[in-house]
């Protein structure tokens, strides 16, 4: 391993000065409350920037260490978890390993290549506004607040929203805010890329609707969108999807193409990916890029390595390695993402790599059992929230020839954190976990969401 202040250094902007300059919670929130900048419109409007991005009104350097200091608690936090299993990982701070300083984001504003807005009662009280939410289900409080103002949201997001709420409010159905009280109309997504390429995702609750008057809204919808007022948005793609759930796959219930092309495509590293309406793609571009070549060089993968990309969406993390590697093996849930990471090796010319469609938890564990490759075998994981299965962590554990693990986490102090134990935790026979542990080593911040609290921490384990 490199000495850390010798690591990454050629990353933009690393002040190392913010490690000198903390800025406490109470100072935080007493410049977010007073000092700070205000939005031209409503106090709803300031309501909905606080709870989304609530350092927008921080200058960016303060930003950064606002979420330095996050990372060092949630270092210490796993520092005192592994001390509680007699495991002696503190370094200086209490830290469980070094902590570089926050990476920051290359774009700062609007950055979001992809955005969801709700449908719900606006401020005014119409149940027809397209938004984001204030307040919560729970405390039966929500109000839906235009993003108009909204910093991390870029202005070609806004004008797809506000076109779909035109269109929503001129037609006879009503929003489906609650399944069992009816309406139809529900969440907008809405994809961009670089390319100035334009998805747009409809969800609509189909009701007791039948196919006829079900073809005649998806027709008033592509009239609006390719004839109406809803032309100025240049749509690339406009997508349709039947729904009864929160959330479903297409799997589930299919995106219906009512409009343009099938795909968007972006440009990452020179190389470019097709993109999906529910794939995974990082959700800022131009972060993805710094943060694909700092694992790159941490991942220390060789000509002789094999990498194991857990989670890997449409395949943008390994194949921008594949360059590097012997092979790839991509493993990830969404059938059309690995699709699309097919598609996109076979279009690159990146022949050293196969992709598994299905639970990692399914996939990996019967991958592994059988693996008999004596080449070195480098692991990058990059789930969601939710953090990885139990059966996923006993498998790289008890994986012999995995001995680097990259764990790229969004929500490190969530269940991302048990995963962390479990890698470094003493062998436990009770969890099947045989394998030697693993050791943190080293932990890196990215800012990919500027105006939030939040960071994708890359931590470096080995063994």
């Amino acid at each position: 391993l490199r000495p850390p202040g010798a690591l990454l250094s050629s990353l933009p902007g690393r002040d190392c000065s913010l490690l000198s300059k903390k800025t406490t919670a109470a100072k935080w929130k007493e410049k977010k409350a007073g000092e700070g900048r205000s939005l031209p419109g409503s106090s709803w409007e300031e309501r909905l920037a606080s709870a989304v991005t609530p350092l927008w009104r921080l200058p960016y350097q303060e930003q950064l260490q606002v979420k330095y200091e996050s990372q060092r608690k949630i270092l210490q936090t796993l520092a005192t978890l592994l001390e509680e299993l007699g495991i002696d990982v503190q370094k200086p701070g209490g830290l469980c390993c070094p902590l570089q300083p926050v990476v920051p984001s290359p774009v700062i504003n609007g950055y979001r290549n992809k955005s969801t807005f709700s449908v719900n009662r606006g401020p005014d009280g119409n149940p027809k506004t397209v938004g984001l939410y204030v307040g919560t289900g729970r405390a039966r409080n929500i109000v839906c607040v235009k993003a108009n103002h909204m910093e991390n949201i870029p202005p070609k997001h806004k004008q797809v929203a506000q076109c779909y709420e035109e269109f929503i409010r001129r037609s006879p159905l009503d929003p489906c805010i609650l399944f069992h009280e009816g309406g139809h109309w529900r969440e907008l997504v809405v994809r961009t890329t670089s390319h100035s390429h334009t998805m747009a995702i409809i969800t609509f609750h189909p009701q007791e609707l039948g196919q006829e008057a079900l073809a005649t809204q998806k027709a008033l919808l592509k009239e609006f969108f390719t004839c109406g007022p809803g032309t100025v948005c240049a749509l690339t793609s406009l997508y349709f999807q039947e729904s009864t759930m929160t959330r479903c796959s297409h799997e589930q219930s299919p995106f219906q193409l009512l409009h343009g092309e099938p795909h968007i495509f972006e440009e990452v590293l020179g190389l470019k990916f097709r993109i999906s309406p529910d794939a995974f793609f990082q959700v800022n571009t131009s972060g993805a890029e710094v943060l694909y070549r700092a694992v790159g060089e941490l991942s220390q993968a060789g000509e002789d390595t094999m990498l194991l990309d857990i989670c890997c969406g449409t395949g943008t993390i390994g194949l921008s390695l594949a360059h590097k590697v012997s092979k790839i093996v991509g493993i990830e849930m969404v059938e059309k993402a690995i699709e699309d990471a097919k598609w996109n090796a076979a279009f690159n010319g990146i022949s050293n790599c196969e992709f598994h469609s299905g639970k990692a938890e399914v996939v990996l564990p019967q991958l592994l059992s059988s693996w008999e490759d004596a080449r070195p075998l480098v692991a990058v994981a990059n789930p969601s929230r939710a953090g990885l299965h139990h059966r996923v962590v006993r498998a790289i554990r008890n994986c012999k020839s995995i001995r680097r693990l990259l764990y790229i986490s969004c929500k490190p102090e969530g269940e991302a954190m048990r995963n962390f134990v479990e890698l470094c935790c003493p062998p436990d026979p009770g969890k099947k976990l045989a394998g030697e542990p693993f050791a943190p080593m080293l932990a890196i911040p990215f800012d990919m969401f500027p105006h939030t609290v939040h960071c994708e921490l890359v931590l470096l384990f080995t063994r």
